[in-house]
């Protein structure tokens, strides 16, 4: 798939430690300064690992695409079908579980691509609606994803180090 020069290329196990390099440096950059930089840190202990990312890529349900600019990746897309989905489960839904777009990337329309990506993919399988999860203070996500069409349904807890959080979640109708 391509956008003038922004293209996306499927993620494979090879590709763990530039994933892990770009989910963290990533996470951290829009985050840290949000949040209590001990909490940061127990988070990532946990979710930024090798194993653990390449157990995500190797789970037959989620699938990873990193979007390149100018060949140079400055994101990721993380999609979950069926019980890979980390709430709901349901065989006709999909979840975009994470858009990430590097710091020197934004305003590139990279989002923009990877979101459409995944609208489109879930349309090719005829899914009902397809869902996210956003934290309740990133207000810049919460306003791009309203933009598209997304509704805020529900809300979840989420736990960053000692500090519970609220995530939206959110949902766009396709049929």
């Amino acid at each position: 798939m391509t956008d003038n020069s922004i293209t996306l290329q499927k993620v494979t196990a090879a590709d763990v430690d530039t994933l892990l390099t770009i989910s963290r440096d990533t996470f951290f950059y829009f985050f840290a300064p949000l949040n209590k930089a001990d909490d940061m840190e127990a988070y990532a202990v946990k979710a930024f690992t090798t194993e653990r990312i390449r157990a995500e890529i190797e789970n037959s349900g989620s699938q990873f695409y990193f979007a390149l600019f100018n060949g140079q990746i400055a994101g990721y897309l993380k999609l979950n079908f069926g019980d890979a989905q980390t709430e709901f489960k349901e065989p006709d839904a999909l979840e975009v579980e994470r858009i990430y777009v590097s710091k020197e990337f934004h305003g590139k329309k990279i989002g923009q691509v990877l979101l459409n990506f995944a609208i489109k993919t879930a349309v090719d399988h005829h899914f009902k609606y397809i869902w996210l999860g956003v934290w309740e203070h990133n207000h810049n996500a919460i306003g791009f994803y309203e933009h598209h069409g997304f509704k805020v349904f529900s809300n979840h807890e989420f736990l960053l180090g000692n500090d519970l959080q609220n995530d939206l979640l959110m949902k766009k109708e396709l049929a």
